[in-house]
């Protein structure tokens, strides 16, 4: 039997253009969260971040909070 998920996407935009450092260090936490399937900032968007995720197991508003309280200044602005 299966793992039953629902996928949701969000689109997040950071309020600044990360670093390098910052993208993989922020990706790489993001991942991690509970309920996250996966999390990716494209080379041209660096202040953009898509996270795909288990509607099952979280919800867009605490993947925004997450983020915040990593000290990122970042808001919702699409689904």
């Amino acid at each position: 039997m299966g793992v039953l998920m629902h996928h949701g996407d969000i689109l997040i935009h950071i309020d600044r253009t990360l670093s390098d450092d910052e993208i993989n260090d922020l990706l790489r936490e993001t991942s991690h969260d509970h309920g996250v399937v996966d999390a990716c900032i494209g080379e041209k968007t660096r202040h953009l971040m898509v996270v795909d995720y288990n509607a099952l197991e979280t919800k867009p508003s605490i993947i925004l909070h997450a983020i915040r309280q990593r000290g990122h200044s970042a808001e919702m602005i699409g689904l």
